[in-house]
């Protein structure tokens, strides 16, 4: 029977935030800081570890990709719910009488954080408005209200 190399001891230095990272890390797990360094350090100076940063940096990428296409498509409904309610309200909305308008004027304020409020609720409430447009119906073209 060969008897078992033993291991070389060493010190090393660390940053008090690595070193209480460390610590609580080891002691999440159950294990000794030197088991936790040596698997950290054997890691780093493995042959893959460049690979599997490249594939975390390649997840987290299309994490991005995917959060920045929901941005997209979100922007991209707001502004046609915007358009599409602009073009409705002046083609259906007739100009006021000198008289009635300067009422109008008068109660735009009031009018205005009334739409403030209820727009806050909605948004504080839901459901959303790109939540209840379906995922697909940007490439269907499915929406036939224009």
């Amino acid at each position: 029977m060969t008897a078992a190399k033993k291991k070389a001891q060493m010190s090393v230095y660390l940053e008090p935030d690595v070193m209480k990272a460390l610590s609580a890390y080891a002691a999440r797990r159950e294990q000794s800081l030197s088991l936790i360094a040596e698997a950290a350090i054997a890691s780093f100076l493995s042959p893959d570890a460049d690979e599997r940063r490249e594939a975390a940096t390649a997840k987290r990428l299309d994490q991005i990709d995917r959060r920045i296409a929901r941005l997209e498509r979100d922007v991209g409904i707001s502004v046609e719910t915007i358009a599409l309610f602009i073009r409705l309200w002046l083609t259906t909305t007739p100009p006021l009488p000198e008289p009635a308008a300067k009422a109008a004027r008068a109660q735009a304020g009031a009018r205005y954080d009334n739409f403030v409020a209820a727009l806050g609720r909605r948004l504080n409430q839901g459901p959303k408005l790109r939540q209840e447009i379906p995922e697909d119906a940007q490439q269907t073209g499915s929406f036939q209200g224009d």
